[in-house]
Order: structure tokens, then sequence, then C-alpha cells
């Protein structure tokens, strides 16, 4: 049974940090693992494994201090208060802990900076980026009603369809450039960018610090 456990870790690890998957030594900081926390649940969730150096290296640690850290994080430092399951795995005497966080019901999830400010993160690779005031737009509005969905249309006026001209000719663009093209306001132009994203027209990739709008 626990070569089973060790194979089934040791797979983990061998893929490396991704965009659902990132390894901790310990945790020595509620606030900023609930940064982890709320990157992942503001994407499609993901899993921690702490007790893993960032080599893929097996160190280990106290699994009942490690849950406690990480349960304090996604309850006092996550809003709103995220829920993560645990397994501890016991692999060559070293105990591993998976912690699972879900993709979240209500979005954006906000955890503060390293001054008190809260902010919205997301998973992008292996890294945890603060996401862009669009990108909070977009994922405030995941978290509608079908029905407010449905409800809300949009004509292909000028202002969209010069958007989606650039888009086939360049493939992505900053809101702000987007705002100079169309010379629109950002209220506008965020307004068509939510509008677009939820028909399945466009989405949001980061790029070098950059939040672009691209195709879908």
């Amino acid at each position: 049974m626990i070569k089973k456990k060790s194979h089934y870790i040791q797979d983990l690890i061998e893929q490396g940090e991704h965009e659902h998957q990132d390894f901790k030594y310990q945790i020595t900081d509620a606030r900023k693992i609930a940064r982890s926390i709320a990157a992942f649940a503001n994407n499609s969730g993901g899993h921690l494994l702490i007790g893993v150096k960032d080599n893929g290296n097996i160190a280990g640690v106290r699994s009942e201090e490690e849950i406690y850290m990480i349960e304090t994080a996604a309850q006092m430092y996550c809003r709103p208060e995220q829920k993560v399951s645990f397994k501890v795995f016991n692999i060559n005497g070293k105990s591993v802990v998976k912690a699972d966080i879900p993709e979240a019901m209500e979005k954006p999830v906000e955890a503060p900076d390293d001054n008190g400010n809260w902010h919205a993160y997301y998973r992008v690779a292996d890294e945890n980026v603060l996401a862009s005031r669009l990108h909070e737009r977009i994922l405030s509005q995941e978290t509608e009603s079908a029905e407010e969905h449905t409800a809300e249309t949009i004509s292909f006026s000028e202002r969209e369809q010069v958007l989606l001209d650039y888009l086939r000719t360049h493939g992505g663009i900053t809101l702000d450039a987007y705002m100079r093209l169309a010379h629109i306001s950002e209220e506008t132009a965020t307004k068509i960018v939510v509008a677009l994203h939820s028909m399945g027209v466009v989405n949001l990739q980061y790029h070098d610090g950059s939040c672009l709008i691209v195709g879908d």
C-alpha cells in the first residue's frame, strides 16, 4: 500500500509545477498561501503538494501544522472563504500533504498582498498572477445566473467589429490599446469585452505581465 502511495506522489511530482499543481517546501505564511488558494479557486481548481521542494525532492513536513496553516489561510485570508480538502501520504517515513482546492462557486476570490490590500489572483502556468481589473469583471460575471447571461445581448456595432478584426489580424490586444483603437472609455471597452467573453467570442491570456484579449 505504501508503495502505491509512493508511486502516486512520484507521478505527480514528475509532472512538475503547472496550472493545477504547486510544490511547497513548508507553509510559513498563511497570507501568502492564501494567494495560491485564491489563484487556483479563480481558475478551475488545483492542488498543493506540501513537503516537496521546488526541485521535486521530498523533504516532508509536520502534517498537522501545515493543515492548520492552510485552513487558516482559506478561512481568514480568502474572501470569500474557501474550503480545502487534505490527504496525507507517508513516503519513506516523510509526510507529504496534498491540499485540494476546488474551483470557486463565487468569483473573484481575493487574498491580501504584503501590504494588506486585497486582490484577486489567477493561476497561469506555474505562477500566481495578479488578476487585471478586466479579468475581475469577467470572473464576477461567471458567477451570475444563466438567465442573466442570456438576457444580456450585444449587437456587433463598429466598436465590436474593430476589436474582432484586429484580433483576426494580430492575435491579441490589451484593454488600453483597444480603448485607443476604438476611441472609447475603459468602462465601455470593459463592458464590450465582458459581453463578448460571455458569448465565447473572446478570451483572456496573460503574456509577459500583460493581460491580452484574444480570439476564442
